[in-house]
């Protein structure tokens, strides 16, 4: 039996992440973010924060926006 090749991932080269943010949390933040993971089995941390983080953004930028009737 032939061996399958390995697959890339089909990227866009637009969504790579290139862009770099640093933050920083104190000793309660960190330690309610690590119970939090670790309660759920969040294997993944920074993609668990990326799509909190933009899921808010995106959430409050649509609240935002004018509407036509208020």
């Amino acid at each position: 039996m032939p061996k399958k090749k390995p697959s890339k991932p089909t990227q866009n080269r637009d969504t790579l992440r290139k862009h770099r943010h640093i933050f920083t949390l104190n000793d309660l933040e960190n330690k309610a973010l690590n119970r939090y993971l670790s309660k759920y089995s969040v294997k993944n941390k920074s993609k668990f924060i990326r799509e909190t983080l933009m899921v808010e953004i995106i959430r409050r930028l649509e609240k935002d926006q004018p509407t036509l009737f208020d």
